[in-house]
């Protein structure tokens, strides 16, 4: 098993009686003690923790006040807590649950009752783990084009209004590059059209390559890719357009594309622009500065300067 436990409790002899229990089960395969809550908070915050078993009455930080913790670390709220009490008090009990325990346990606890809450706990851990997961495998899906493992189109339009939006009220500058690939029809035509995707992954992987960690790369549409460069300046923008041209134009193929040499052209443009206030606006510039750098003989670079 890889489940942890975190087992906090101001008494050394109940937090070893259920470390030998559960261990007796082979339930975990960490276990983590702590004294109090405030204790118990600090190795939450450095150790993964499927979890926690939790007294209510403790020093300094106590049960409650844990609970209260927790509340104010999104990232936790999802580990199950467990209150371990020796009072049989009904308040007592439902309090804990409204201020986010899982589940409670009255001591001396009964070894058998306390494995098997364990277990129902782990199990809907789990349960809740892979449906996070899915969800986020399907976000991803959603904002993913299948071919190039770039944003899509739909992706990009969302990135970019946010931008376009926090330039306008923070000021700053934002950057976008529109790349098309010279002649693709002819790739096509030439290759066929599952040798063209390929090719396209390759141009995608490789303008990706060329942009920072927090840019934004998207298929707009067939064979245009866009960049999203955040507190760029329009000098910075041009230069990162032509690194990629360049490094488009030295790209090598094998097999049936041993042949192929490919170029594209690219347009550059940087808000705030004069005049400019929507990102169709923004898109029209950029795109615009693509048609002169096609009209201008291909293979070049492109921008709009105000």
């Amino acid at each position: 098993m890889s489940n942890s436990v975190l087992i906090i409790d101001d008494s050394s002899t109940v937090r070893e009686r259920i470390v030998k229990t559960l261990e007796s089960f082979n339930l975990f395969s960490r276990y983590y003690e702590a004294e109090d809550g405030l204790e118990g908070f600090k190795k939450l915050l450095s150790c993964q923790v499927d979890v926690i078993l939790c007294d209510l009455e403790m020093p300094r930080i106590d049960g409650f006040k844990f609970l209260s913790m927790l509340k104010s670390r999104p990232d936790l709220q999802d580990v199950p807590v467990l209150i371990l009490t020796g009072m049989n008090d009904r308040e007592l009990k439902i309090k804990g649950l409204e201020q986010g325990a899982s589940d409670y346990i009255t001591k001396p606890f009964d070894p058998e009752e306390l494995v098997a809450r364990v277990k129902v706990h782990l199990k809907i851990k789990k349960l809740q783990d892979d449906l996070k997961h899915s969800n986020e495998l399907l976000l991803e899906l959603s904002n993913t084009d299948h071919l190039t493992g770039l944003f899509n189109r739909r992706y990009m339009m969302d990135a970019l209004e946010k931008e376009v939006q926090r330039c306008t009220r923070k000021g700053g500058n934002l950057s976008l590059i529109m790349l098309d690939i010279d002649h693709f029809k002819k790739v096509n035509d030439t290759y066929g059209h599952l040798q063209g995707d390929e090719v396209l992954k390759r141009v995608a992987t490789l303008m990706q390559k060329e942009l920072r960690s927090y840019d934004c790369a998207a298929r707009y549409g067939g064979e245009e890719l866009v960049s999203i460069l955040p507190d760029s300046t329009l000098r910075e923008a041009v230069f990162v357009a032509d690194r990629i041209r360049l490094s488009l134009q030295g790209l090598k193929f094998s097999g049936d594309l041993s042949a192929l040499n490919l170029t594209a052209s690219l347009g550059v443009a940087c808000f705030p622009v004069p005049g400019i206030t929507t990102v169709d606006g923004f898109i029209k510039l950029t795109d615009d500065a693509l048609y002169r750098a096609k009209k201008n003989g291909r293979n070049r670079v492109e921008f709009h300067e105000p």
